[in-house]
């Protein structure tokens, strides 16, 4: 999540293990330092975009790396602050719980969190709450706000920080049975409407959970549906896009395509812009506007090569009126997402007119 949420859940943490030794001020500010340790991996040098979207969030959020650099980290702090000394475990558990939550709620977003690795190598991402969600900070800012205010530890610090992550842990826990009822209620809408998706997922919408993208895959069409808890008796839009099968046959030795296919768990739609093959990770943004897109083949006289992978920004993020749109859907309203309506009519005509060549020149 976001590197706010991260500082202070991280102050949260450590705030209740070891404000009444250091002080709230003192450990809310040690936990919200160790809490944001984790994303450093960013600074790590990798060999292309796409190895540094699928390798982050690995090594330094396993749940078992950090075991072994906890005490690492917890000798640093004992060594800062005397009153530590005699509390070595229990230091050592409040960094590896610091390290641990910022992995434990990464995993919540639907990037994907390496949390066994290397036991187990695949990402874990749940997809039942934003990368940034206000309705799960906030409690947990005040209670950091509160304890970076004060020197000396208090009950009633206490007893509201203690509050604070209860709170938020139980919305946490409440996201996924709200995933879980959405990922039912657009099984029913689909099978209703003709279409038996091999797999539904739901994913929260940005900055909230009370609309969610729900992706039904097939083998070569996707569809999109946008349900809000607050949705009246309007049939929902479904929303149908080509996955562009034809062109995996010609990514099957490409080790971008493969890596792709991996972290995104098949989530993905192939393109052809100009001579260019572009994948989508389906899963996070909106159609056609997708966060992480990558030109990982180009055509030429032997068919379609890989290439160094290159980040495709060909798209603005969000298109115009998706606001209103959001706003529309957070209120129950039906409404139409233009930019999705006119690229499924857009991909539909190409389809009826694509040149068949590409597949048979892989």
């Amino acid at each position: 999540m976001d590197s706010l949420t991260q500082f202070v859940l991280g102050a949260a943490v450590s705030t209740a293990f070891l404000g009444k030794t250091l002080g709230p001020r003192k450990a809310a500010l040690v936990g919200g330092v160790l809490g944001t340790l984790p994303d450093l991996d960013v600074l790590l040098p990798f060999a292309d975009p796409v190895d540094s979207f699928v390798l982050h969030r690995g090594a330094t959020h396993s749940l078992f790396i950090q075991a072994l650099a906890a005490p690492v980290f917890g000798e640093v702090l004992i060594r800062l602050f005397r009153s530590l000394r005699e509390r070595r475990l229990l230091v050592w558990l409040t960094v590896y719980l610091c390290f641990a939550t910022h992995a434990l709620i990464d995993a919540m977003t639907v990037y994907g969190t390496r949390l066994f690795w290397p036991i187990f190598p695949d990402p874990v991402g749940v997809g039942s709450v934003f990368i940034i969600d206000p309705l799960y900070t906030l409690p947990l800012l005040a209670v950091a706000i509160w304890a970076l205010a004060r020197r000396e530890w208090s009950p009633r610090l206490s007893r509201a920080n203690t509050a604070a992550l209860v709170i938020s842990t139980a919305y946490m826990a409440l996201t996924v049975g709200l995933q879980a009822h959405m990922e039912a209620r657009a099984s029913r809408i689909f099978a209703e409407a003709g279409i038996a998706p091999q797999r539904v997922f739901a994913i929260a919408a940005p900055f909230n959970t009370v609309v969610w993208k729900v992706i039904g895959m097939e083998d070569e069409r996707y569809h999109n549906l946008y349900l809000s808890l607050l949705d009246r008796d309007d049939p929902p839009t479904i929303y149908t896009h080509d996955r562009g099968g034809r062109f995996a046959e010609c990514l099957a030795a490409n080790p971008a395509y493969a890596k792709l296919d991996w972290f995104s768990r098949g989530y993905l739609r192939i393109e052809e812009l100009g001579n260019r093959l572009v994948v989508s990770d389906l899963r996070m943004g909106l159609t056609p506007a997708y966060v992480f897109r990558f030109a990982i083949a180009e055509r030429g006289e032997a068919g379609y090569a890989p290439i160094v992978p290159e980040r495709d920004m060909s798209h603005r993020r969000s298109s115009e009126g998706d606001g209103g749109w959001l706003l529309a859907r957070l209120w129950g309203r039906p409404f139409l997402r233009p930019a999705e309506a006119q690229a499924a009519e857009t991909a539909l005509a190409e389809n009826e007119a694509a040149d068949p060549r590409p597949a048979r020149a892989c």
